[in-house]
C-alpha cells in the first residue's frame, strides 16, 4: 500500500512596519514634516516607496504660511487635510480652499505649477499629502476636489481615491484607492483589496489597533502585501488611512 504525502504550504503575507518615530522629520519653524518614504533632505534606501506609493507626507504648516509656486509632473497627488485650511492655487486657473472634510487630488501629467498655503492666519493646518505613480504618462493635467463626512466612515471604510470617475470620491489614473474608517474601541473591521497584486500600506491615524500581529499606535504605519485581506482590531477608538495601490507598476 502506497501513502501519498501531500504538503500544502501556505504563502504568509509580506510586512514592512513603520513606526511613527522612525519618519524622517524636518522642521523648518513655519513646518514641521514627517516623511514616510524618502523625501527632500531626508533619504532611506529602504524607504523610497511602497508599490506605486511615492509619499506620504504628514505636514503641520503655520498660520498664513505655506508652499510657493512650484512644478510637477507625471504623478497623482492627494491632499488630505485632518484640520484647518489650505489654499489652492494653480496653473490650470484653479484657485480653492480646501479644509478638513475634503479631498483634493492633482494629475500633474505634462505639468504644473502650483502653491499651497495656509488660508488661516490664526490656526496651524495638518495635513497629508499622497503622491502615487501613474499608469499614464503625459496626460492633460486636472484637478478634482470633493467634501466628505466623517460620520461615514464608522466601522466601514469610506472611498476617498477611486481609479473610476463612476466611483464615490476624486479619482486618479492608476489602479488604487484609497479609504479612511473609523473604529469603535473592542471593534474589528475586514478589508478586501480589491485588485489582485496590489498591497496596502495603512496608517493609524489616531488610536491603537492591532493587525498581521503587529500593534500600530497614533501615526504607526504597516506596508501589507500578498494577501487578499486583512483584519484589524482596534484596541481604542481608532481612525484609520488605508492606501491600496499596485506592487508592480
Amino acid at each position: 500500500m502506497n501513502v501519498l504525502t501531500f504538503v500544502v504550504r501556505i504563502k504568509k503575507m509580506k510586512t514592512e512596519l513603520h513606526t511613527a518615530e522612525s519618519r524622517g522629520q524636518a522642521n523648518h519653524g513655519w513646518l514641521l514634516a514627517k516623511h514616510s518614504f524618502s523625501f527632500a533632505q531626508w533619504y532611506n534606501p529602504d524607504r523610497v516607496h511602497f508599490g506605486a506609493l511615492r509619499v506620504l507626507n504628514d505636514d503641520i504648516v503655520a498660520p498664513g504660511m505655506g508652499f510657493g509656486k512650484h512644478p510637477h509632473d507625471n504623478m497623482e497627488i492627494i491632499t488630505i487635510p485632518l484640520s484647518g485650511s489650505l489654499r489652492h492655487q494653480d496653473s490650470m486657473g484653479f484657485s480653492e480652499v480646501v479644509q478638513a472634510g475634503e479631498v483634493q487630488v492633482m494629475s500633474a501629467g505634462t505639468g504644473i505649477f502650483h502653491s499651497e498655503m495656509n488660508a488661516s492666519q490664526k490656526e496651524e493646518i495638518n495635513l497629508f499629502q499622497i503622491w502615487i505613480f501613474p499608469n499614464k504618462q503625459g496626460v492633460t493635467p486636472r484637478y478634482e476636489q470633493k467634501s466628505y463626512d466623517l460620520a461615514d466612515t464608522e466601522q466601514c471604510f469610506l472611498p476617498l481615491v477611486t481609479p473610476q470617475p463612476s466611483e464615490k470620491g476624486v479619482w486618479i489614473h492608476q489602479d488604487a484607492w484609497i479609504h479612511m474608517a473609523t473604529m469603535d474601541e473592542n471593534t474589528e473591521l475586514t478589508y478586501q483589496l480589491k485588485s489582485k497584486g496590489n498591497g496596502i500600506y495603512l496608517m493609524n491615524i489616531d488610536g491603537r489597533i492591532e493587525l498581521a500581529n503587529e500593534v500600530l499606535n497614533r501615526r504607526d504605519a504597516i506596508g501589507i502585501s500578498e494577501t487578499d485581506e486583512i483584519t484589524i482590531f482596534s484596541k481604542q477608538k481608532s481612525r484609520l488611512l488605508v492606501i491600496e495601490v499596485p506592487m508592480q507598476f
